[in-house]
């Protein structure tokens, strides 16, 4: 007996697509760390939200820790997370004479420093963004209780009400869907045409990219794996926009084991991305699990080409081994 042939199957690559600039600082923050410090490392919240890499981590040295409060005194570092985090986390840090290391994505950094301005010329801020998302937690908490309002919907944009709409600003969280995001926002600037904005839109390039593709693709696509985390905001916006986009039978796969082969039964096109916490290794397996199954052809659709990165806190910058510069 022969084994039956495999069905074929056409593979979009979606690109860009898998880290970004201020994922790759953050692990490679925590890979210097353990470098030139040694384990243990402390890392306070997940540093980006994908269970490969966090346990890929785990394995090096990192221990992971919700508050700092799980972190014993001593010199051995301590690390906050890509997301960001309330300014009493670093404080609490200072306090304990913890020595912290601050892993947050420089454009939440640019958030946050938006965030400061409004509130220094007694503006009224509006945080469009998911309730209980890290990164909106670190936001919110850059000000005192009161000073930001999240608005999470279309809706909550209609309804909100002002103390001086002469004297309103927004921000976003940097994760969120492009155009689900817009319409917010267009919400806000038709009730209150005075509100103030960022220059550039908070989205961070990353996320705008990898939905642009999404876009792209996604009317081609008989079904769209987005290779990403539950808890991660830009892999989970990754699945609305290819869904919205055409390509309704689009879904979130941590790892090739996740995948439901049923699906694929009678499908021609599939659709692979990844969210900008997740590893290309795993896109790498997803495609080799349907070389296993299928005849596949590949075919990689670029929209952009990407060239950002960002520099490592001073302490870590040089050889390991040496001293802080």
């Amino acid at each position: 007996m022969t084994d039956a042939p495999k069905p074929p199957i056409h593979v979009i690559l979606a690109a860009p697509r898998g880290f970004c600039a201020g994922v790759v600082r953050a692990i490679d923050i925590v890979e210097r760390a353990l470098e030139r410090y040694g384990k243990p490392v402390y890392v306070r919240h997940e540093i980006v939200h994908n269970r490969y890499v966090v346990e890929d981590l785990k394995r090096k040295g990192a221990i992971f820790v919700e508050e700092l409060d799980e972190v014993p005194d001593g010199d051995h570092p301590v690390i906050f997370s890509a997301h960001g985090v309330p300014k009493s986390v670093p404080q609490t840090a200072e306090r304990r004479k913890l020595f912290a290391l601050d892993a947050t994505c420089p454009l939440v950094w640019k958030v946050h420093s938006e965030a400061a301005r409004h509130f220094e010329e007694d503006f009224e801020i509006v945080l469009v963004g998911h309730s209980g998302h890290p990164e909106v937690i670190g936001t919110m908490g850059q000000l005192p209780p009161g000073a930001i309002t999240l608005v999470e919907t279309e809706q909550d944009a209609e309804t909100f009400t002002p103390r001086d709409p002469a004297k309103l600003a927004y921000i976003t969280q940097t994760t969120l869907s492009v155009d689900d995001t817009g319409e917010i926002i267009n919400i806000l600037k038709r009730r209150f045409p005075d509100i103030n904005g960022p220059h550039k839109q908070d989205i961070c390039y990353a996320t705008t990219n990898r939905q642009e593709v999404v876009k792209q693709i996604a009317p081609r696509c008989d079904i769209i794996l987005v290779v990403g985390a539950p808890n991660s905001s830009n892999s989970q916006r990754l699945v609305e926009v290819a869904r919205k986009s055409g390509c309704g039978q689009s879904m979130l796969v941590q790892r090739a084991a996740d995948i439901d082969w049923k699906s694929f039964d009678g499908l021609a096109t599939v659709g692979i991305t990844a969210g900008a916490s997740a590893p290309e290794v795993l896109v790498n397996e997803v495609v080799e699990a349907f070389e296993n199954r299928f005849v596949v052809t590949v075919e990689t659709v670029r929209t952009r080409d990407e060239s950002v990165s960002f520099k490592l806190p001073r302490e870590l910058r040089g050889e390991a081994g040496q001293d802080a510069a």
